[in-house]
């Protein structure tokens, strides 16, 4: 293997490091062509999600790329954060971690779905831009697959724990009843429409929803029952709010603390809740200063959904150890391309010797009937499996790319194969 992982994470760093960082999807085309370019990468894929941004690389051989120098240019940020806040991992160690957040185990909420959908994104997007080849094809194939097995075969997504659930339970906290309260969705993300349905569930009436696009703010709005608002209402509307949800990602808040203290002084002391479910975050940070102002960024909602996940830990074993399998089953099958060369020679070798000597036979024994030569045919090729059943095995299940190595140069001077067949597949 040849992969290269370079992430920062919730684990590692907080919002205000990782939101510098954040490759917005319109960004990523751009950021996926530059990464094609970096020296040293030969396949290559970029993961951004409001909890993470890794990029994964299989690398041309003996030749390390610079993903840290990359990040810095695709992000343009003249300086990075302290090296501390990334982590980076080679080989089995970065398919094991691939495995793991395909499987929601190293999310903010374990047992999430969204992050699986992310990566599939992530790869598609890496796959039109012709930046996936066959390492990266096999690695993502078997983190899929990994992530299935975990969500079937565990009960880790049981009773599920989720943002837009601790963001109902905030609200319930703070204002006692969601009965009559009016909540404002700026942005159309997911998560946000997650938590704005379930505090309409919950007993809020009324949603406004504003977006850059005016046209996804509509749809949305007649989605949820609500009503749509241009973003530049937002300043207008907002004292409507009880919570406000922002998920839009704008390069600059887009609720500063001028705007926040405007909305509280025409509240007249009614509390508000500020739900900021941005990378890079949408309310200035400044805004929790403000009496009555409870502003929730998404590394503070990590922190509540952590107290809330310890019926999860015995599930979240289980899915390591199904990681640990299929990273052991992808090593094994990785492993054994480097002689598949050598088996489809001796493969070859053989069916080559198996017709030779039914031509030589055939023309022994003179005419026979369709039947008697497939017959002959049938025992030929069933002789042929029998014989090369056992060396090929062999080869395949070797423990070490050593002792396959040491297998195939034995099978090609006892049988006396070319050396082409060494080379790669």
């Amino acid at each position: 293997m040849s992969l290269v992982l370079l992430g920062i994470s919730h684990r590692t760093a907080p919002i205000e490091q990782r939101e510098r960082l954040a490759l917005p999807e319109v960004a990523l085309p751009q950021a996926l062509a530059l990464l094609a370019a970096q020296p040293g990468v030969r396949e290559g894929m970029i993961l951004s999600t409001c909890n993470r941004v890794e990029i994964l690389a299989a690398a041309h051989d003996g030749e390390l790329p610079d993903l840290l120098r990359f990040l810095a240019l695709a992000t343009g940020q003249a300086s990075l954060p302290p090296e501390a806040s990334f982590y980076r991992h080679r080989d089995a160690d970065a398919a094991r971690h691939v495995f793991r957040v395909a499987s929601s185990l190293d999310s903010l909420v374990v047992g999430e779905p969204q992050i699986l959908g992310q990566l599939k994104q992530a790869f598609a997007a890496a796959q039109a831009a012709g930046l996936i080849g066959p390492e990266l094809e096999a690695v993502a194939s078997r983190a899929f697959h990994a992530a299935k097995r975990v969500r079937t075969e565990t009960a880790i997504a049981s009773q599920p724990v989720s943002v837009s659930q601790m963001g109902v339970d905030l609200a319930r906290q703070i204002f006692g009843t969601l009965a009559h309260k009016t909540v404002l969705l700026v942005g159309a993300g997911a998560m946000g429409q997650e938590v704005a349905r379930h505090l309409l569930r919950q007993g809020a009436h009324r949603l406004l929803v504003a977006n850059r696009t005016p046209a996804r703010a509509q749809a949305l709005a007649a989605k949820f029952g609500g009503e749509a608002i241009g973003l530049e209402e937002v300043a207008a509307q907002g004292e409507h709010a009880d919570v406000v949800i922002t998920c839009a990602g704008a390069a600059t808040p887009l609720v500063s603390r001028a705007d926040a203290a405007h909305f509280l002084a025409r509240r007249r002391g009614r509390p508000m809740l500020f739900l900021d479910l941005a990378v890079p975050r949408d309310v200035a940070p400044a805004v929790h200063q403000l009496e009555n102002a409870f502003v929730y960024n998404i590394d503070d909602l990590d922190q509540v959904v952590q107290a809330h996940l310890s019926g999860r830990r015995q599930e979240a074993e289980a899915g390591e150890r199904i990681v640990q399998a299929e990273l052991e089953l992808f090593q094994q099958r990785w492993g054994a391309r480097d002689v598949v060369p050598t088996l489809r020679a001796l493969q070859s070798h053989a069916e080559s010797l198996r017709a030779a000597e039914w031509e030589r036979l055939r023309r022994r024994l003179g005419p026979l009937t369709p039947e008697q030569e497939a017959a002959v045919e049938m025992l030929t090729r069933s002789l042929m499996q029998k014989w090369l059943h056992r060396p090929l095995v062999e080869l395949k299940e070797a423990d070490t790319p050593g002792q396959r190595q040491l297998l195939a140069d034995a099978i090609h001077r006892l049988f006396g194969l070319s050396h082409d067949s060494k080379g790669e597949d």
